[in-house]
């Protein structure tokens, strides 16, 4: 009975056909609307072009003081081969994948039970820790390096993958997230299926979860940019050079010549190029996982 209950409660998601909707007329504001947004892109669209056209440029025309996109001695693609040439680029993208993906995965087991119990449960100072935790959303992550650090050095576990992993797991704007969107869930499914007999556990993985996909894919995508791009604590919290992590292996590879800007885009757009695959490939979901927070209105 239970489990009919719970079938009933999720089969709403991904098995109805998908209704068309009509097509929005094209208002004077929402084409203004269009102008401004294709604007914001182009602005940022012009500087990832100029580090991409520099990075297949030699050191001499990087160098050049006159702006030119084309450069005098052709396009090259020596400042990539010097990058991977001087430095470990594959042990460095495993380095920053594996501990991205062990950020993320563990943020959302964490994240998820804490926001479910903050709207589910009620208990003995629950207002209390809220605040605690939207007041934690405005703390600076570098007012934490000290305390972690020496929070990690006390547990022996500096120079390890745990080092990098642990002091990131704990996202409190994630949890605000998840809690707002799990506010927005009917509590009539939950009901029933306490009536069948189903435990609290249950329900937070048959009901919540399958109806939480699309915020929970939105927060895995987040959690994982922000993990792989974080340069300060992987920097800190390691020194043994087969942990280091994308970020951070980049920056060692320095020449004795001064600025190379060549090879400084070079090493910026292999930072970046996964991230920019993520989004490609997942950018439905970030949106429908923004949109669905009722976050883009606030």
């Amino acid at each position: 009975m239970a489990t009919q209950t719970l079938n009933r409660a999720t089969s709403g998601t991904g098995t109805s056909p998908a209704i068309r909707q009509p097509r929005k007329k094209m208002t004077a504001g929402r084409i203004a609307a269009v102008v401004v947004a294709a604007a914001i892109a182009a602005l940022w669209l012009v500087p990832f072009a100029w580090a991409t056209v520099t990075a297949f440029k030699t050191e001499t025309d990087a160098a050049a003081p006159k702006v030119s996109w084309i450069p005098p001695s052709g396009f090259t693609a020596d400042a990539f081969a010097k990058v991977f040439q001087d430095g470990n680029i594959p042990l460095w993208t495993w380095n920053s994948l594996y501990t991205s993906a062990a950020i993320t995965a563990v943020t959302l087991v964490i994240s998820s039970l804490v926001a479910y119990a903050l709207s589910r449960i009620d208990f003995k100072g629950k207002k209390v820790l809220m605040t605690v935790i939207i007041a934690s959303i405005i703390v600076p992550p570098p007012v934490l390096i000290i305390p972690l650090f020496y929070q990690m050095l006390a547990l022996h576990m500096i120079d390890t993958s745990w080092a990098i992993i642990l002091p990131q797991v704990i996202h409190p704007a994630m949890v605000f997230v998840l809690k707002k969107f799990f506010d927005q869930i009917p509590r009539e499914l939950e009901e029933a299926a306490v009536v069948d007999g189903a435990s609290r556990m249950r329900i937070f993985t048959q009901i919540i979860l399958p109806l939480s996909r699309p915020i929970l894919a939105a927060v895995a995508i987040f959690v994982f940019i922000g993990a792989w791009n974080n340069f300060l604590w992987p920097f800190i919290a390691t020194n043994d050079a087969s942990l280091l992590t994308l970020p951070v292996g980049l920056q060692t590879i320095k020449s004795a010549y001064g600025i190379q800007y060549a090879q400084n885009m070079a090493s910026a757009l292999l930072a970046a190029l996964p991230l920019i695959l993520v989004f490609l490939f997942f950018q439905r979901q970030i949106i429908k996982g923004v949109a669905t927070t009722g976050l883009a209105g606030t």
